[in-house]
């Protein structure tokens, strides 16, 4: 049976030099999802049915800001009215101190999609096709996000077998005798790095428009379905309708969305009228 390392969350503390500056890994695991975002992002406007459009690297460094913005406001927002919505009715002015923690994917999900949407009204594009070029880019931020939810001890899983060769003591839990699943590892590897190869791998060849985002809710939604049953729900959480937790109940919408929109999107492909040759 594993323990958990307790990792000092700040990386790298610049007070002792006279610098009041303290970064934390958490903060680097986000610097490094921008970072693959930009690498792959850059490697899709390459792609045919994008360099065709007149993609650029201006446009990819665009999208990104207009992805950091939305991704903060709504993890911000998701998190207070998902999981702490009475809370912050009592406590108004602390839904700003984000410093103390506290965002949801669900929320920053829907925070994206609303800057994407600016964005490419911004670039008279359609949303879709915005939408479909960032899909395949998302997942490996995800990862690295999981990797500072481990290392800062967060989000542990639900109790395990002690047999289990990777079930770990999380002593933060406050049970420190109570072997759990490192549910953040297990994030890391379906909603992470196994979401990316598949949608990487399926994104390739051209697709309808539509269907790379309608692919990426569907799995999205699935693999983190899968990965709840792993996870501690949240202590402050009452207990959810057929034993589903919090998170589970918001991805359904999301696996439901993305089977409608790539049907949706299929659909369409077959429908529109091809150019006959002259």
């Amino acid at each position: 049976m594993l323990v958990h390392p307790q990792f000092n969350p700040v990386a790298l503390d610049l007070s002792p030099i006279g610098v009041p500056l303290a970064i934390h890994w958490y903060g680097i695991t986000y610097l490094v999802g921008f970072g693959l975002f930009l690498y792959l992002a850059n490697r899709r406007i390459r792609q045919p049915q994008f360099a065709a459009t007149g993609w650029t690297r201006r446009d990819v460094e665009d999208l990104l800001f207009y992805g950091v913005v939305g991704t903060v406001i709504g993890g911000r927002l998701g998190y207070v009215l998902f999981y702490k919505a009475g809370y912050y009715l009592q406590h108004p002015l602390e839904v700003f101190a984000v410093w103390k923690g506290g965002m949801a994917f669900h929320g920053g999900l829907l925070g994206v999609l609303v800057a994407m949407a600016l964005f490419a009204r911004s670039r008279k594009r359609h949303f879709l096709e915005v939408s479909d070029l960032v899909a395949p880019c998302v997942p490996t931020g995800f990862a690295a996000g999981r990797i500072g939810n481990f290392i800062n001890g967060e989000l542990w899983g639900r109790p395990a077998d002690p047999s289990l060769p990777w079930a770990m003591v999380f002593p933060q839990a406050g049970e420190p005798s109570v072997p759990r699943h490192p549910s953040q590892l297990y994030q890391f590897a379906l909603e992470g790095m196994l979401l990316f190869v598949l949608l990487w791998l399926y994104a390739r060849k051209p697709r309808a428009m539509g269907q790379v985002s309608g692919a990426f809710l569907f799995g999205y939604g699935v693999l983190r379905f899968v990965a709840e049953y792993f996870r501690q729900p949240d202590s402050f959480l009452e207990p959810q309708p057929l034993g589903l937790s919090r998170g589970q109940w918001l991805c359904v919408p999301m696996i439901l969305a993305g089977i409608a929109l790539w049907l949706w999107a299929r659909r369409r492909a077959a429908a529109a009228p091809t150019a006959q040759p002259a």
